[in-house]
């Protein structure tokens, strides 16, 4: 799912291209993409781009007299952009924006339809869409303190946790993780006020050094691979991989369609943390530590 680096380049990517451009048509390709009924893609059409923002994982496209375009892409949803005219790219097109010099489309890999777009008229009406996460780079270490304590959950679900944190998801909270040293499933109530400057210092560099890589990455033009798992990365995605700073094989816990990758030598302190499915097929042959394994 893109994250807040990803999204932001997304958002620098479209307002080159699309602030003071007009909106010719929103053309649905597959209905189920729209989740509102009011206002109609056509009370869209040809309004003027003021603006655009995120709000979370959210991209918002902001047109003159208060409507608002809301687009959650989901895991697997993707912007293209094209030449005005062409051909949408088959099965995988959800919706097209259409522009006079160019064409949005809102694509989506693989059978499940989870993308999705909401439309809205005025502030009020689009604040029913945040979640009500605070934005790392406009908090303070109190308040960061403050939504990390507040619930006792584990740090990768509380970091994930879109009421407590904006823009945050499975891949940049790996990634955070392991540069903050801390464990994923270490609890949000038992870490030291040192520990939860760690982790601050850690969510903000981590995602400031990633927006920073794709927007030189993509320069002038539009992302077209945006993807959660990047050569790049720690521990994302790098299952028995070695990590960059000790060399140790990245673990991982598998979870629904999820999974949180870990270096046990950098974060546990050594020991392995219990995989739902396969610690419990081993039981007592599970090993307890990275040097049993």
């Amino acid at each position: 799912m893109p994250e807040l680096p990803d999204v932001t380049i997304y958002i620098e990517a479209l307002s080159r291209r699309l602030i003071g451009q007009k909106l010719l048509k929103l053309r649905l390709l597959n209905p189920f993409v729209l989740r509102t009924v009011s206002p109609t893609p056509d009370e869209l059409a040809g309004r003027t781009v003021l603006g655009l923002r995120r709000i979370g994982k959210r991209i918002v496209f902001e047109l003159d007299d208060c409507y608002f375009a809301i687009i959650h892409l989901m895991i697997a949803g993707r912007f293209r952009w094209l030449a005005s005219g062409a051909k949408t790219p088959g099965k995988i097109s959800l919706a097209a924006f259409e522009f006079e010099n160019g064409m949005l489309v809102l694509t989506e890999a693989g059978s499940k339809r989870r993308a999705s777009i909401h439309l809205a008229r005025g502030e009020e009406a689009l604040a029913e869409f945040n979640p009500g996460g605070i934005e790392i780079f406009e908090s303070t270490l109190a308040q960061f303190s403050a939504l990390v304590r507040r619930e006792r959950h584990t740090l990768k679900r509380t970091l994930t946790d879109p009421h407590l944190f904006s823009g945050i998801g499975n891949a940049y909270s790996d990634e955070i993780l392991h540069r903050a040293r801390l464990s994923p499933v270490q609890m949000s109530t038992n870490l030291s006020d040192d520990e939860i400057a760690q982790l601050r210092d850690a969510t903000r560099a981590t995602l400031t050094d990633w927006t920073e890589r794709l927007r030189a990455e993509t320069g002038d033009g539009f992302p077209e691979k945006v993807t959660a798992f990047r050569p790049e990365m720690a521990v994302h995605g790098k299952y028995d991989q070695p990590c960059p700073d000790c060399g140790t094989p990245v673990q991982r816990i598998v979870y629904a369609d999820n999974e949180t990758n870990y270096c046990a030598r950098c974060q546990t302190g050594g020991k392995l943390l219990a995989d739902r499915a396969l610690s419990r097929l081993l039981k007592g042959d599970w090993p307890k530590s990275i040097d049993e394994l």
